[in-house]
C-alpha cells in the first residue's frame, strides 16, 4: 500500500463570531461552529478529512482578527489555491482565510504559541451602535474614567492566581496565569480599547476582567480594590462577565 506524504498547513483566518456557537465543534449537537465550517470547506476543496489545531478557542459570539489554525493534508496546495479555494467555499459564512503556508511538520498552532493577544472594545456614548452592533459592548450614561482603569490594570499585570476572574466551569488545572501587558486607549469615536497579552488565559478571564475594570471606570470601586479582589480568589467579588461580542482574538506570537 502506497504511503502518503503529508503536508502541514498554517492558515491565518478572521471571522465574525455572531452566528456561531464558538470555535470548537460541539459533539452531539448540530450547532454551527467556526471549526465545523472550516472542516467542511477543507473537505470540499481537497476531498480529504483532517483535524484542526487552533491558537485559541473562542466562545460563542467572540470574533477573531487573525486566528491561526494548522492541519495536515496528503496533498500539496499552493498558497493562492488554498486561499482562493477556501474563501470560495466559505463565501456564505462570516469566515475568511487571510494567508496560507506549508510549515514544518512539527508546527502546532496551539502548542507552539508563545503569546496570545486579545482585544476588547467598549463603546461609551448615549446612542446605541448600528454599524458596530454585536461588535462592541455599548455602555451608555456617564463618561467612563479611563485614567482610573489604566491605574487598575497595574494590579493585574504579572503572575497571579486569577481565581477571582475565572469562570465556574473553567477546566484549567491551575488558576495561575501571567499577564504580559495590558494597554488601554480611547479613540475619537468614544471607543475604549483594551489590549491584553498572555501565553494562556482562563475561561472567561478577559471578559471578567473587563467587567471589573469597567466598575473602576464608573467609580463603583477604586483601582486598589482590584488587588483585593485578586487576593480574595473569589469570583463573586469581581465584576460582571462582559458580553462576548465585544471580544476579539487579535493575534498570536510564535
Amino acid at each position: 500500500m502506497e504511503q502518503l506524504n503529508f503536508y502541514r498547513y498554517k492558515l491565518e483566518i478572521e471571522y465574525d463570531g455572531t452566528s456561531y456557537c464558538g470555535f470548537q465543534i460541539q459533539n452531539l449537537t448540530n450547532k454551527k461552529t467556526i471549526e465545523g465550517e472550516l472542516l467542511k470547506a477543507i473537505k470540499k476543496l481537497t476531498q480529504f478529512d483532517t483535524e484542526i489545531s487552533v491558537s485559541g478557542r473562542t466562545d460563542a459570539g467572540v470574533h477573531a482578527l487573525n486566528q491561526v489554525i494548522s492541519f495536515d493534508l496528503p496533498k500539496k496546495i499552493s498558497t493562492h489555491q488554498m486561499i482562493m479555494g477556501m474563501n470560495y467555499y466559505l463565501q456564505d459564512e462570516s469566515i475568511a482565510v487571510l494567508n496560507s503556508q506549508i510549515v514544518d511538520k512539527n508546527f502546532n498552532a496551539r502548542f507552539d504559541a508563545k503569546m496570545r493577544y486579545y482585544r476588547y472594545i467598549i463603546l461609551n456614548r448615549k446612542a446605541v451602535p448600528t454599524i458596530d452592533k454585536l461588535r462592541v459592548w455599548h455602555v451608555g450614561g456617564k463618561e467612563i474614567d479611563i485614567k482610573l482603569m489604566k491605574e487598575a490594570t497595574n494590579y493585574l499585570v504579572g503572575e497571579h492566581d486569577f481565581s477571582a476572574f475565572r469562570d465556574g466551569e473553567c477546566q484549567a488545572k491551575s488558576p495561575i496565569r501571567t499577564i504580559s501587558e495590558i494597554n488601554l486607549s480611547a479613540d475619537a469615536e468614544n471607543k475604549i480599547i483594551l489590549e491584553i497579552s498572555a501565553k494562556s488565559f482562563l475561561h472567561h478571564m478577559v471578559r471578567n476582567m473587563v467587567g471589573t475594570l469597567l466598575w473602576v471606570g464608573q467609580k463603583k470601586i477604586t483601582p486598589h480594590e482590584i488587588k483585593n479582589i485578586l487576593q480574595s480568589k473569589n469570583r463573586t467579588l469581581s465584576g460582571p462577565n462582559a458580553p462576548a461580542y465585544g471580544l476579539y482574538f487579535w493575534k498570536t506570537e510564535y
